[in-house]
């Protein structure tokens, strides 16, 4: 069965930086793109960003230039660092893998129980 766990949530003061990870159960290499995804108190879930399996990237206009996305393949471990966070960061942030196109629409049926990062001082 398909396990990705999600980690390296917290409390952080606005300015600082987060780095979550990922590690799935088996290789990663198996997905053609894998992502991470938000989901704030209310709000819908959203893809912050996409990285396909050559390394290309898209990201949520509001996190460019303050988030990276990167992957390990060794280590079945994709992580996102989170520089000059916000408080409307804070969220439950999800990692997937799959099509380009189901990452995209978020239309995996598992999702693990994601990690929280909240941002305030």
């Amino acid at each position: 069965q398909e396990q990705l766990v999600e980690s390296g949530g917290g409390l952080v003061q606005p300015g600082g930086s987060l780095r979550l990870s990922c590690a799935a159960s088996r290789s990663i290499l198996r997905f053609p793109a894998m992502g991470w995804y938000r989901q704030a108190p209310g709000k819908q879930r959203e893809l912050v960003v996409i990285i396909t399996s050559d390394g290309s990237t898209t990201y949520l206009d509001s996190v460019k230039g303050r988030f990276t996305i990167s992957r390990d393949n060794a280590k079945n471990t994709v992580y996102l660092q989170m520089n000059s966070l916000k408080p409307e960061d804070t969220a439950v942030y999800y990692c997937n893998g799959g099509t380009y196109r189901s990452i995209w629409r978020g239309t995996m049926d598992y999702w693990g129980k994601g990690t929280l990062v909240t941002v305030s001082s």
